[in-house]
């Protein structure tokens, strides 16, 4: 991402500019499910005086106003994602972490329709799938034959 497309990004969001904001964008665009340390280490190599708070706050507004979601998947520290507004959902490897995006699973958003809807007018389901990576069952053949039995 530009800093030019991250400018565009957030004055449509209705956020002020600030170097922060763009370098957490642009840290984003090349780091999908990425947590809050792993976006510092990257803005600091650009800004070396942004804090991790200053990245912190830089999520929650970016959050707040649309432009990124957060998922915490279990245990696992927060994520942060760039791919909005579509109702994707996640696999998470329960032995090393990894994070990838599943399309939604079923129809049209919000993908799953609750038994009872105690009233609520549902906009979206998150749906997380936990199981074993690529890379942990190749490496870890023990490990993947115990989680198929599960």
């Amino acid at each position: 991402m530009t800093h030019l497309d991250a400018t565009t990004l957030l004055r449509g969001a209705g956020l002020r500019v600030t170097e922060p904001r763009r370098a957490v964008l642009t840290a984003l665009d090349g780091m999908p499910h990425a947590s809050a340390d792993g976006i510092h280490a990257r803005v600091v190599e650009t800004l070396p005086d942004v804090s991790l708070q200053t990245v912190y706050n830089v999520l929650r507004d970016l959050t707040g106003r649309g432009l990124t979601r957060c998922i915490e998947p279990g245990d696992h520290p927060a994520r942060y994602e760039l791919r909005v507004g579509d109702n994707h959902h996640h696999v998470v490897c329960t032995h090393c972490g990894a994070i990838a995006d599943v399309d939604c699973v079923v129809g049209q958003a919000p993908c799953l329709t609750p038994g009872e809807d105690h009233g609520f007018v549902v906009a979206e389901a998150e749906v997380t799938f936990w199981g074993l990576c690529r890379d942990c069952q190749t490496a870890d053949a023990p490990l993947a034959a115990v989680a198929a039995q599960d």
